[in-house]
């Protein structure tokens, strides 16, 4: 059979640990094909056996105990389904006491004999023993309780000089959380053990065989012999599995002599493990070994029914939180508002301490955050966020946000309302944690058993760690939860939302229809009341009044078209850009006589175009022009043809328009055209419609500043007879 390679702590991650090749001392091995026939065996069989063993040989002609025949043929008729548990009988062979433990897998049968030297009546008693110990760890409530009570109990009727309970963290690292031992022995309560000090092929091994021992850790072991080209025997459900030489040169370098560990998993995950050391060699019997298996199950079901109780009221938490919280959503009008409102119970269901809320550009903070720091988070997460997102330590945020977050490093994003940019961050702080390690973690070569190479550490006194910039993680309940409050949350401004586009549609139908009508006629009432009135500059006002209202009318009934995403109707045609510009340009002449227009044109030009709706973008390139320019100074219009575009510019005097404002100068509402002192009735629509315009004529519309004049430029493709030029 092959002979596993040499491995040290470069390469130990790697290393074949459930086929070693060989077993511990304290027993001897035999293992045949799914038929019974013999594969091989341990090379200290006994010698009354080993007369009789021969490649190829079938079980029943060995002079093996009925008992332990009979283990055999139940566990071939089992791998023909799958595989074998482990069956045991006590056993004698060769006038020696064994326990015979036949179990397979693989295709193969292994049955292994490990010496008893204990009395079977003696065993019994420590099974009672057990039993009771079993008992008390079952009635506590909570998982403190039980591994204190568990720790107890199996060093009791073990025997051990130390049983710990180590519990894992996220990160696989695992703390010390219970001890019982010799009062001389140096306590390890506590301390951290790094993830690395149990290999991932390891940790597989304590999920698949929940229990091992090691009885003499100075044992020499002993080699399976076979066939030369025999695939190597899987000892993974093994108890007589020899164990890597890393392991035991970290057990010596603890001055242990016998180990025993006993296996907490939970959903197929190893959550815990108890560890039990013996500073002399020691065998613990097999019996005695299966009641601390069952009692590590029997905490490992006990555990998981804690934690599953702790997940239900937490989840009825988080329930009652959102059915509240959704119901204010729908009923106030500010979704700021209700978060506000129920910020305290949020805090409680996520455990956080503090909450920052993000709605249309405004921020809300509730808890001990100081406006600053609540700011700068929200500028730090991306703009199109649409799940939930979580950071739980500092060098998770961006490196120039780090400095601004003081002791706020734990986070959980709740996209609530992405249109409006709607966020609901719940905050943890920074958890400074001073760590007790079992020793200095980091690997160092040193020469050791095995010689100069990548060594386990040698000291285990505690090494003291302060970790910062780390936030308690969030727990999978939690972001369970957080998931399906999200979805409430964008269900509920979906909700909204669709009410507000309702009652928005409601509006402008009232607008174009109820109102329109009504201003028609004030303003026919305007024009006849300045031909026959006396006060002239009244009728003119109403008029001019009316204009302006129904002009904010069309431009909203517009946005609805846009943001609908009907389109505004264009009606293209052959179109005289040249024509239609001087046209709007005489207009504005007689309604400002006091503003000096000028436009220049190479002639007709010819565009493919809605003309009233180009006029409409000229007429509010004007108006801009007239609002915000300098007094006084003229407004110039230019037509010019560049290739296969023409381009209509108009520009006035005035200084450039600082960068932030034209970052949104084509959007609607903008806070810059609101309340304009120079265009008070504006709503700061007027681009964002022409912009549109423009796109659906297939052009472009830009601004530029040069020569101390403010440009905005049209550019619409030639139509063809223009391309194609004078015949």
């Amino acid at each position: 059979m092959p002979v596993p390679r040499q491995v040290d702590l470069a390469n130990c991650a790697e290393e074949p640990i459930h086929v070693p090749g060989s077993i511990q001392p304290h027993g001897f091995l035999v293992f045949m094909d799914a038929q019974g026939r013999v594969e091989g065996w341990s090379a200290n069989v006994p010698a009354g056996l080993l007369a009789a063993l021969q490649l190829g040989r079938s079980y029943t002609e060995l002079p093996l105990p009925a008992a332990c025949a009979e283990l055999i043929a139940e566990c071939a008729e089992a791998l023909a389904e799958g595989e074998c548990a482990p069956m045991v009988a006590a056993v004698v062979v060769e006038e020696r006491g064994y326990d015979a433990i036949v179990h397979g897998a693989h295709g193969r049968i292994v049955a292994e004999f490990e010496s008893r030297d204990v009395p079977a009546d003696e065993v019994a008693l420590f099974a009672v023993r057990a039993h009771s110990s079993i008992e008390r760890v079952r009635r506590q409530r909570s998982i403190e309780g039980l591994m204190e009570t568990a720790v107890r109990q199996v060093r009791d009727f073990t025997g051990f000089d130390r049983v710990m309970a180590y519990r894992f963290r996220e990160d696989e690292s695992g703390d010390v959380v219970a001890e019982a031992r010799r009062d001389d022995l140096v306590a390890y309560l506590g301390q951290r053990y790094p993830a690395g000090d149990i290999p991932a092929q390891a940790r597989r091994l304590y999920v698949l065989n929940t229990l091992r021992m090691i009885a003499d850790i100075g044992y020499r072991p002993v080699p399976l012999l076979g066939a030369p080209d025999a695939a190597p025997l899987d000892l993974s459900f093994g108890v007589l599995r020899s164990v890597s030489p890393i392991h035991v040169e970290y057990l010596q370098n603890m001055g242990i002599q016998a180990s025993m560990s006993v296996s907490i998993v939970i959903n197929g995950r190893l959550w815990g493990l108890l560890a039990c050391h013996h500073m002399t060699p020691k065998q613990v019997p097999h019996a005695l070994r299966m009641a601390a298996d069952v009692l590590a199950q029997v905490l490992a079901s006990t555990v998981q029914s804690i934690e599953a109780r702790a997940d239900a009221e937490l989840v009825e938490q988080s329930a009652t939180v959102r059915t509240a919280l959704v119901e204010s959503l729908l009923i106030d009008e500010e979704p700021l508002d209700a978060l506000a409102h129920h910020a305290d119970a949020l805090l409680a269901a996520t455990r956080s301490q503090a909450l920052v809320a993000v709605h249309n550009g405004k921020v809300f903070s509730h808890g001990p955050i100081e406006r600053e720091t609540a700011e700068a988070i929200v500028r730090a997460l991306p703009a199109d966020a649409s799940d939930i997102l979580t950071r739980d330590a500092l060098d998770e945020w961006p490196q120039d946000v780090q400095g601004s977050l003081g002791k706020w490093v734990g986070m959980l994003a709740l996209p609530f309302d992405p249109p409006g940019g709607g966020l609901c961050l719940l905050l943890r702080t920074e958890q400074i944690e001073h760590v007790s390690w079992g020793g200095r973690p980091e690997k160092t070569v040193q020469h050791g058993p095995l010689g100069a190479r990548l060594t386990p550490r040698g000291s285990f006194d505690a090494w003291h760690e302060t970790v910062r910039g780390r936030s308690h993680p969030w727990e999978l309940a939690v972001l369970s939860n957080a998931r399906l409050t999200q979805s409430e949350l964008l269900r509920a401004s979906n909700a909204r939302r669709a009410q507000t586009e309702s009652t928005r549609a409601q509006l402008l139908a009232m607008l174009g229809h109820d109102l329109r009508d009504p201003l028609h006629s004030i303003n026919m009432a305007g024009t006849l009341l300045e031909r026959g009135s006396t006060q002239p500059t009244l009728a003119r006002r109403i008029q001019s009044s009316s204009n302006r209202m129904q002009r904010l009318i069309g431009q909203v009934l517009d946005m609805s078209r846009i943001d609908g995403g009907m389109g505004l109707g264009m009606v293209l045609a052959p179109l005289d850009l040249a024509a239609l510009a001087e046209d709007v340009i005489d207009e504005s002449r007689l309604a400002y006589p006091t503003i000096d227009y000028a436009f220049a044109s190479p002639g007709p030009v010819f565009v493919r175009a809605d003309g009233g709706r180009l006029a409409q973008v000229l007429t509010n390139l004007l108006s801009n022009a007239r609002h915000h320019g300098e007094v006084g100074r003229p407004i110039v219009a230019s037509l010019a043809i560049d290739h296969a575009w023409a381009e209509l510019t108009v520009a006035n005097a005035g200084a450039p328009i600082a960068q932030e404002v034209v970052a949104s100068m084509f959007k609607p509402f903008k806070r810059t055209s609101l309340h304009n002192p120079r265009n008070r009735t504006g709503m700061g629509l007027g681009l964002y419609i022409a912009a549109q315009i423009v796109r659906e004529h297939e052009g472009e519309i830009s601004y530029r500043h040069e020569g101390g004049q403010v440009m905005f430029s049209v550019r619409l493709p030639l139509a063809e007879m223009e391309r194609a030029g004078p015949t």
